[in-house]
C-alpha cells in the first residue's frame, strides 16, 4: 500500500471546477462536549447504561468543541474546504419548556458568523441522533408528537441562523436513529422492536416533511433537504435466491427512507410486515413526507452482502478475504459508483451532495505524525468513485470528507478514529493527519488550476 502525498483527481473533472463544494463533517454530540450547558439528550442516558459503549466512555468531553471552536474554525480554514457540515444540538438552543437558550444560540451564532466571514459555506443539520431525553421520557421516536416538536425547533432554528446558513439538513441518517436505535438496540435509546423501528422511522419522516415547511418559511434563501445513509446490497451468489434477498435488503434498510420522499409510499417489502408491525400512516402523512426537496445527502462507506433466509427473505453475511477499515467495514469504492448510478436511475432526485464519506483506521502518532496509509487510499479511490459517477451523469454538487478530527463514535466510544485531524484526548491536542494534508494539497492544486 502506497502513502499518496496528495490526492488526485483528473484535470477535467467536474469535482475540479470552482462551483464543486469540498468540506468536512461534524457532529454535536460527538464533539462539542460542555454538557451542563445543554440538557440531556438520549444519547448521555445511553452512554450512563453500563455495558452499551464499547470502552465505557461518553460524550460529556468530547473534543471540548464549545471551548476551542475558533481554534477548530481556523483549523477548518487551513484545510481551504469551501464547505463544513455540523449539526445543532436540539437541547442545546432550547429548554424543556421550548424557550430558547440563549447561551446555546449565540454559541452557534458565533460559529456560524465566523465561518461565513471566512468565506466557508455552512451546512447545518438539524437532528444528528441527539434527541432530548425529556422527549423520549414521553415515547420518543414512537410518539408522533415528537415530529411536530421537531418541526416547532427547526422553524425556530431557522429563523435564528436564517441565510447564514447555506443549507439546512432536516435529519441525519434516519435509518440509524430507528433501525439501530428503535429496531435492533445498539444505539440510543436501545429498544428492540420491529415495530418500533418502523413506526419510528415513520415519524423521523414526518418529522422531516412537518420541518422543510418551518425552514422555508424563516430561511427561504437556504437549501433544504435531507441526509440518507445507504449500504448497497449484494447476493451473496447469483442464485435467484439470494438475488432476491439483496432486493428484500434494499428495500427493507435502503429505500425504506428514500421512497417515501420520491414516491410518497414504502417500498413493497411493507406487505411483508406483520400487521402490526407496518408504520403508523395517517391520512396526509405522504403528501407531507414527499415535499420536494432542494438537495439530497447521500452517506457512504460500505457495502453489504446478503444470502437468503430469516422471515423477511434475507440475511447478511460476512464476506472474506477483502480488503476492511478498522470498523470491520468492507472497502469497496466501485459499490459507491453504482449506487450512485442505480439511485439516480430509479428515482427523480433532486441535486446530490455527498454529505459523508471516510474510514476508521487504528492511527498511532509516532514522533508527531500520523501516517494513515489505509484512509488515503480509501479516500483517493472514493473521490475517484464520485467522479466517475459525474462522469456517468449523475448530478452531484459537493463533497464531504467525515471527519473533520476525531471524536466520539458512538456505540464505539473513543476506540476508532475517522477524523483527518488527529485528537490527543488527554491534551484536546488537534494534528492533521497525512490524510488531511492530502486534502489540503488537492484543493491547493484546484485553486491553481482556478486561477490559470
Amino acid at each position: 500500500m502506497t502513502t499518496l502525498s496528495l490526492f488526485t483527481l483528473p484535470s477535467d473533472s467536474a469535482m475540479m471546477q470552482q462551483d464543486f463544494l469540498f468540506g468536512v463533517a461534524t457532529a454535536s454530540f460527538q464533539i462539542e462536549g460542555d454538557a451542563a450547558n445543554r440538557q440531556t439528550c438520549i444519547w448521555d442516558t445511553f452512554c450512563a447504561t453500563p455495558g452499551k459503549i464499547a470502552d465505557e466512555s461518553d460524550g460529556l468531553i468530547a473534543c471540548d468543541h464549545v471551548n476551542r471552536w475558533r481554534d477548530d474554525v481556523a483549523l477548518i480554514d487551513s484545510l481551504g474546504v469551501d464547505a463544513y457540515r455540523l449539526s445543532i444540538s436540539w437541547g442545546r438552543v432550547l429548554n424543556a419548556d421550548g424557550s430558547i437558550n440563549p447561551d446555546g444560540m449565540n454559541f452557534y451564532t458565533a460559529l456560524l458568523d465566523e465561518l461565513v466571514q471566512r468565506g466557508i459555506k455552512v451546512f447545518v443539520t438539524l437532528y444528528h441522533w441527539d434527541l432530548p431525553q425529556h422527549y423520549e421520557d414521553n415515547g420518543g421516536w414512537l410518539n408522533r408528537e415528537t415530529a411536530f416538536a421537531f418541526a416547532e425547533y427547526a422553524g425556530i432554528v431557522a429563523k435564528q441562523l436564517g441565510n447564514r446558513v447555506y443549507a439546512y439538513s432536516t435529519l441525519n441518517e434516519p435509518f440509524c436513529s430507528a433501525f439501530l436505535g428503535y429496531e435492533v438496540g445498539i444505539h440510543a435509546p436501545g429498544h428492540k422492536s420491529r415495530k418500533k423501528g418502523r413506526a419510528a422511522a415513520h415519524h423521523l419522516l414526518l418529522a422531516h416533511g412537518l420541518a422543510m415547511e418551518a425552514i422555508r418559511n424563516e430561511a427561504p434563501q437556504a437549501k433544504a433537504g435531507i441526509v440518507l445513509n445507504f449500504s448497497p446490497t449484494y447476493p451473496l451468489t447469483s442464485d435467484e435466491s439470494d438475488i432476491q434477498a439483496a432486493k428484500y435488503a434494499h428495500e427493507y434498510h435502503n429505500t425504506w427512507y428514500l421512497m417515501p420522499l420520491m414516491s410518497g409510499r414504502y417500498p413493497d417489502i411493507i406487505d411483508l410486515l406483520q400487521p402490526e408491525e407496518r408504520p403508523p400512516i395517517k391520512p396526509g402523512d405522504m403528501e407531507i413526507i414527499q415535499v420536494p426537496m432542494d438537495y439530497l445527502g447521500i452517506n457512504y462507506y460500505t457495502r453489504n452482502v446478503y444470502q437468503a433466509g430469516g422471515d423477511l427473505g434475507f440475511i447478511e453475511v460476512r464476506v472474506d478475504n477483502v480488503p476492511r477499515t478498522a470498523m470491520d467495514w468492507e472497502i469497496c469504492p466501485g459499490a459507491f459508483t453504482e449506487l450512485l448510478k442505480n439511485l439516480s436511475q430509479e428515482f427523480n432526485l433532486p441535486p446530490i451532495y455527498i454529505t459523508e464519506n471516510g474510514a476508521a483506521e487504528d492511527d498511532e502518532l509516532i514522533n508527531g505524525v500520523v501516517q494513515d496509509a489505509m484512509r488515503l487510499n480509501y479516500l483517493q479511490s472514493h473521490l475517484l468513485a464520485v467522479h466517475k459517477a459525474i462522469d456517468e451523469g449523475v448530478d452531484i454538487k459537493g463533497y464531504f470528507a467525515w471527519s473533520l478530527m476525531d471524536n466520539f463514535e458512538w456505540a464505539e466510544g473513543y476506540r476508532k478514529r475517522f477524523g483527518l485531524v488527529f485528537v490527543d484526548y488527554n491534551t484536546q491536542e488537534r494534528i492533521p493527519k497525512a490524510s488531511a494534508k492530502a486534502y489540503q494539497g488537492l484543493l491547493e492544486y484546484r485553486r491553481a488550476l482556478g486561477q490559470k
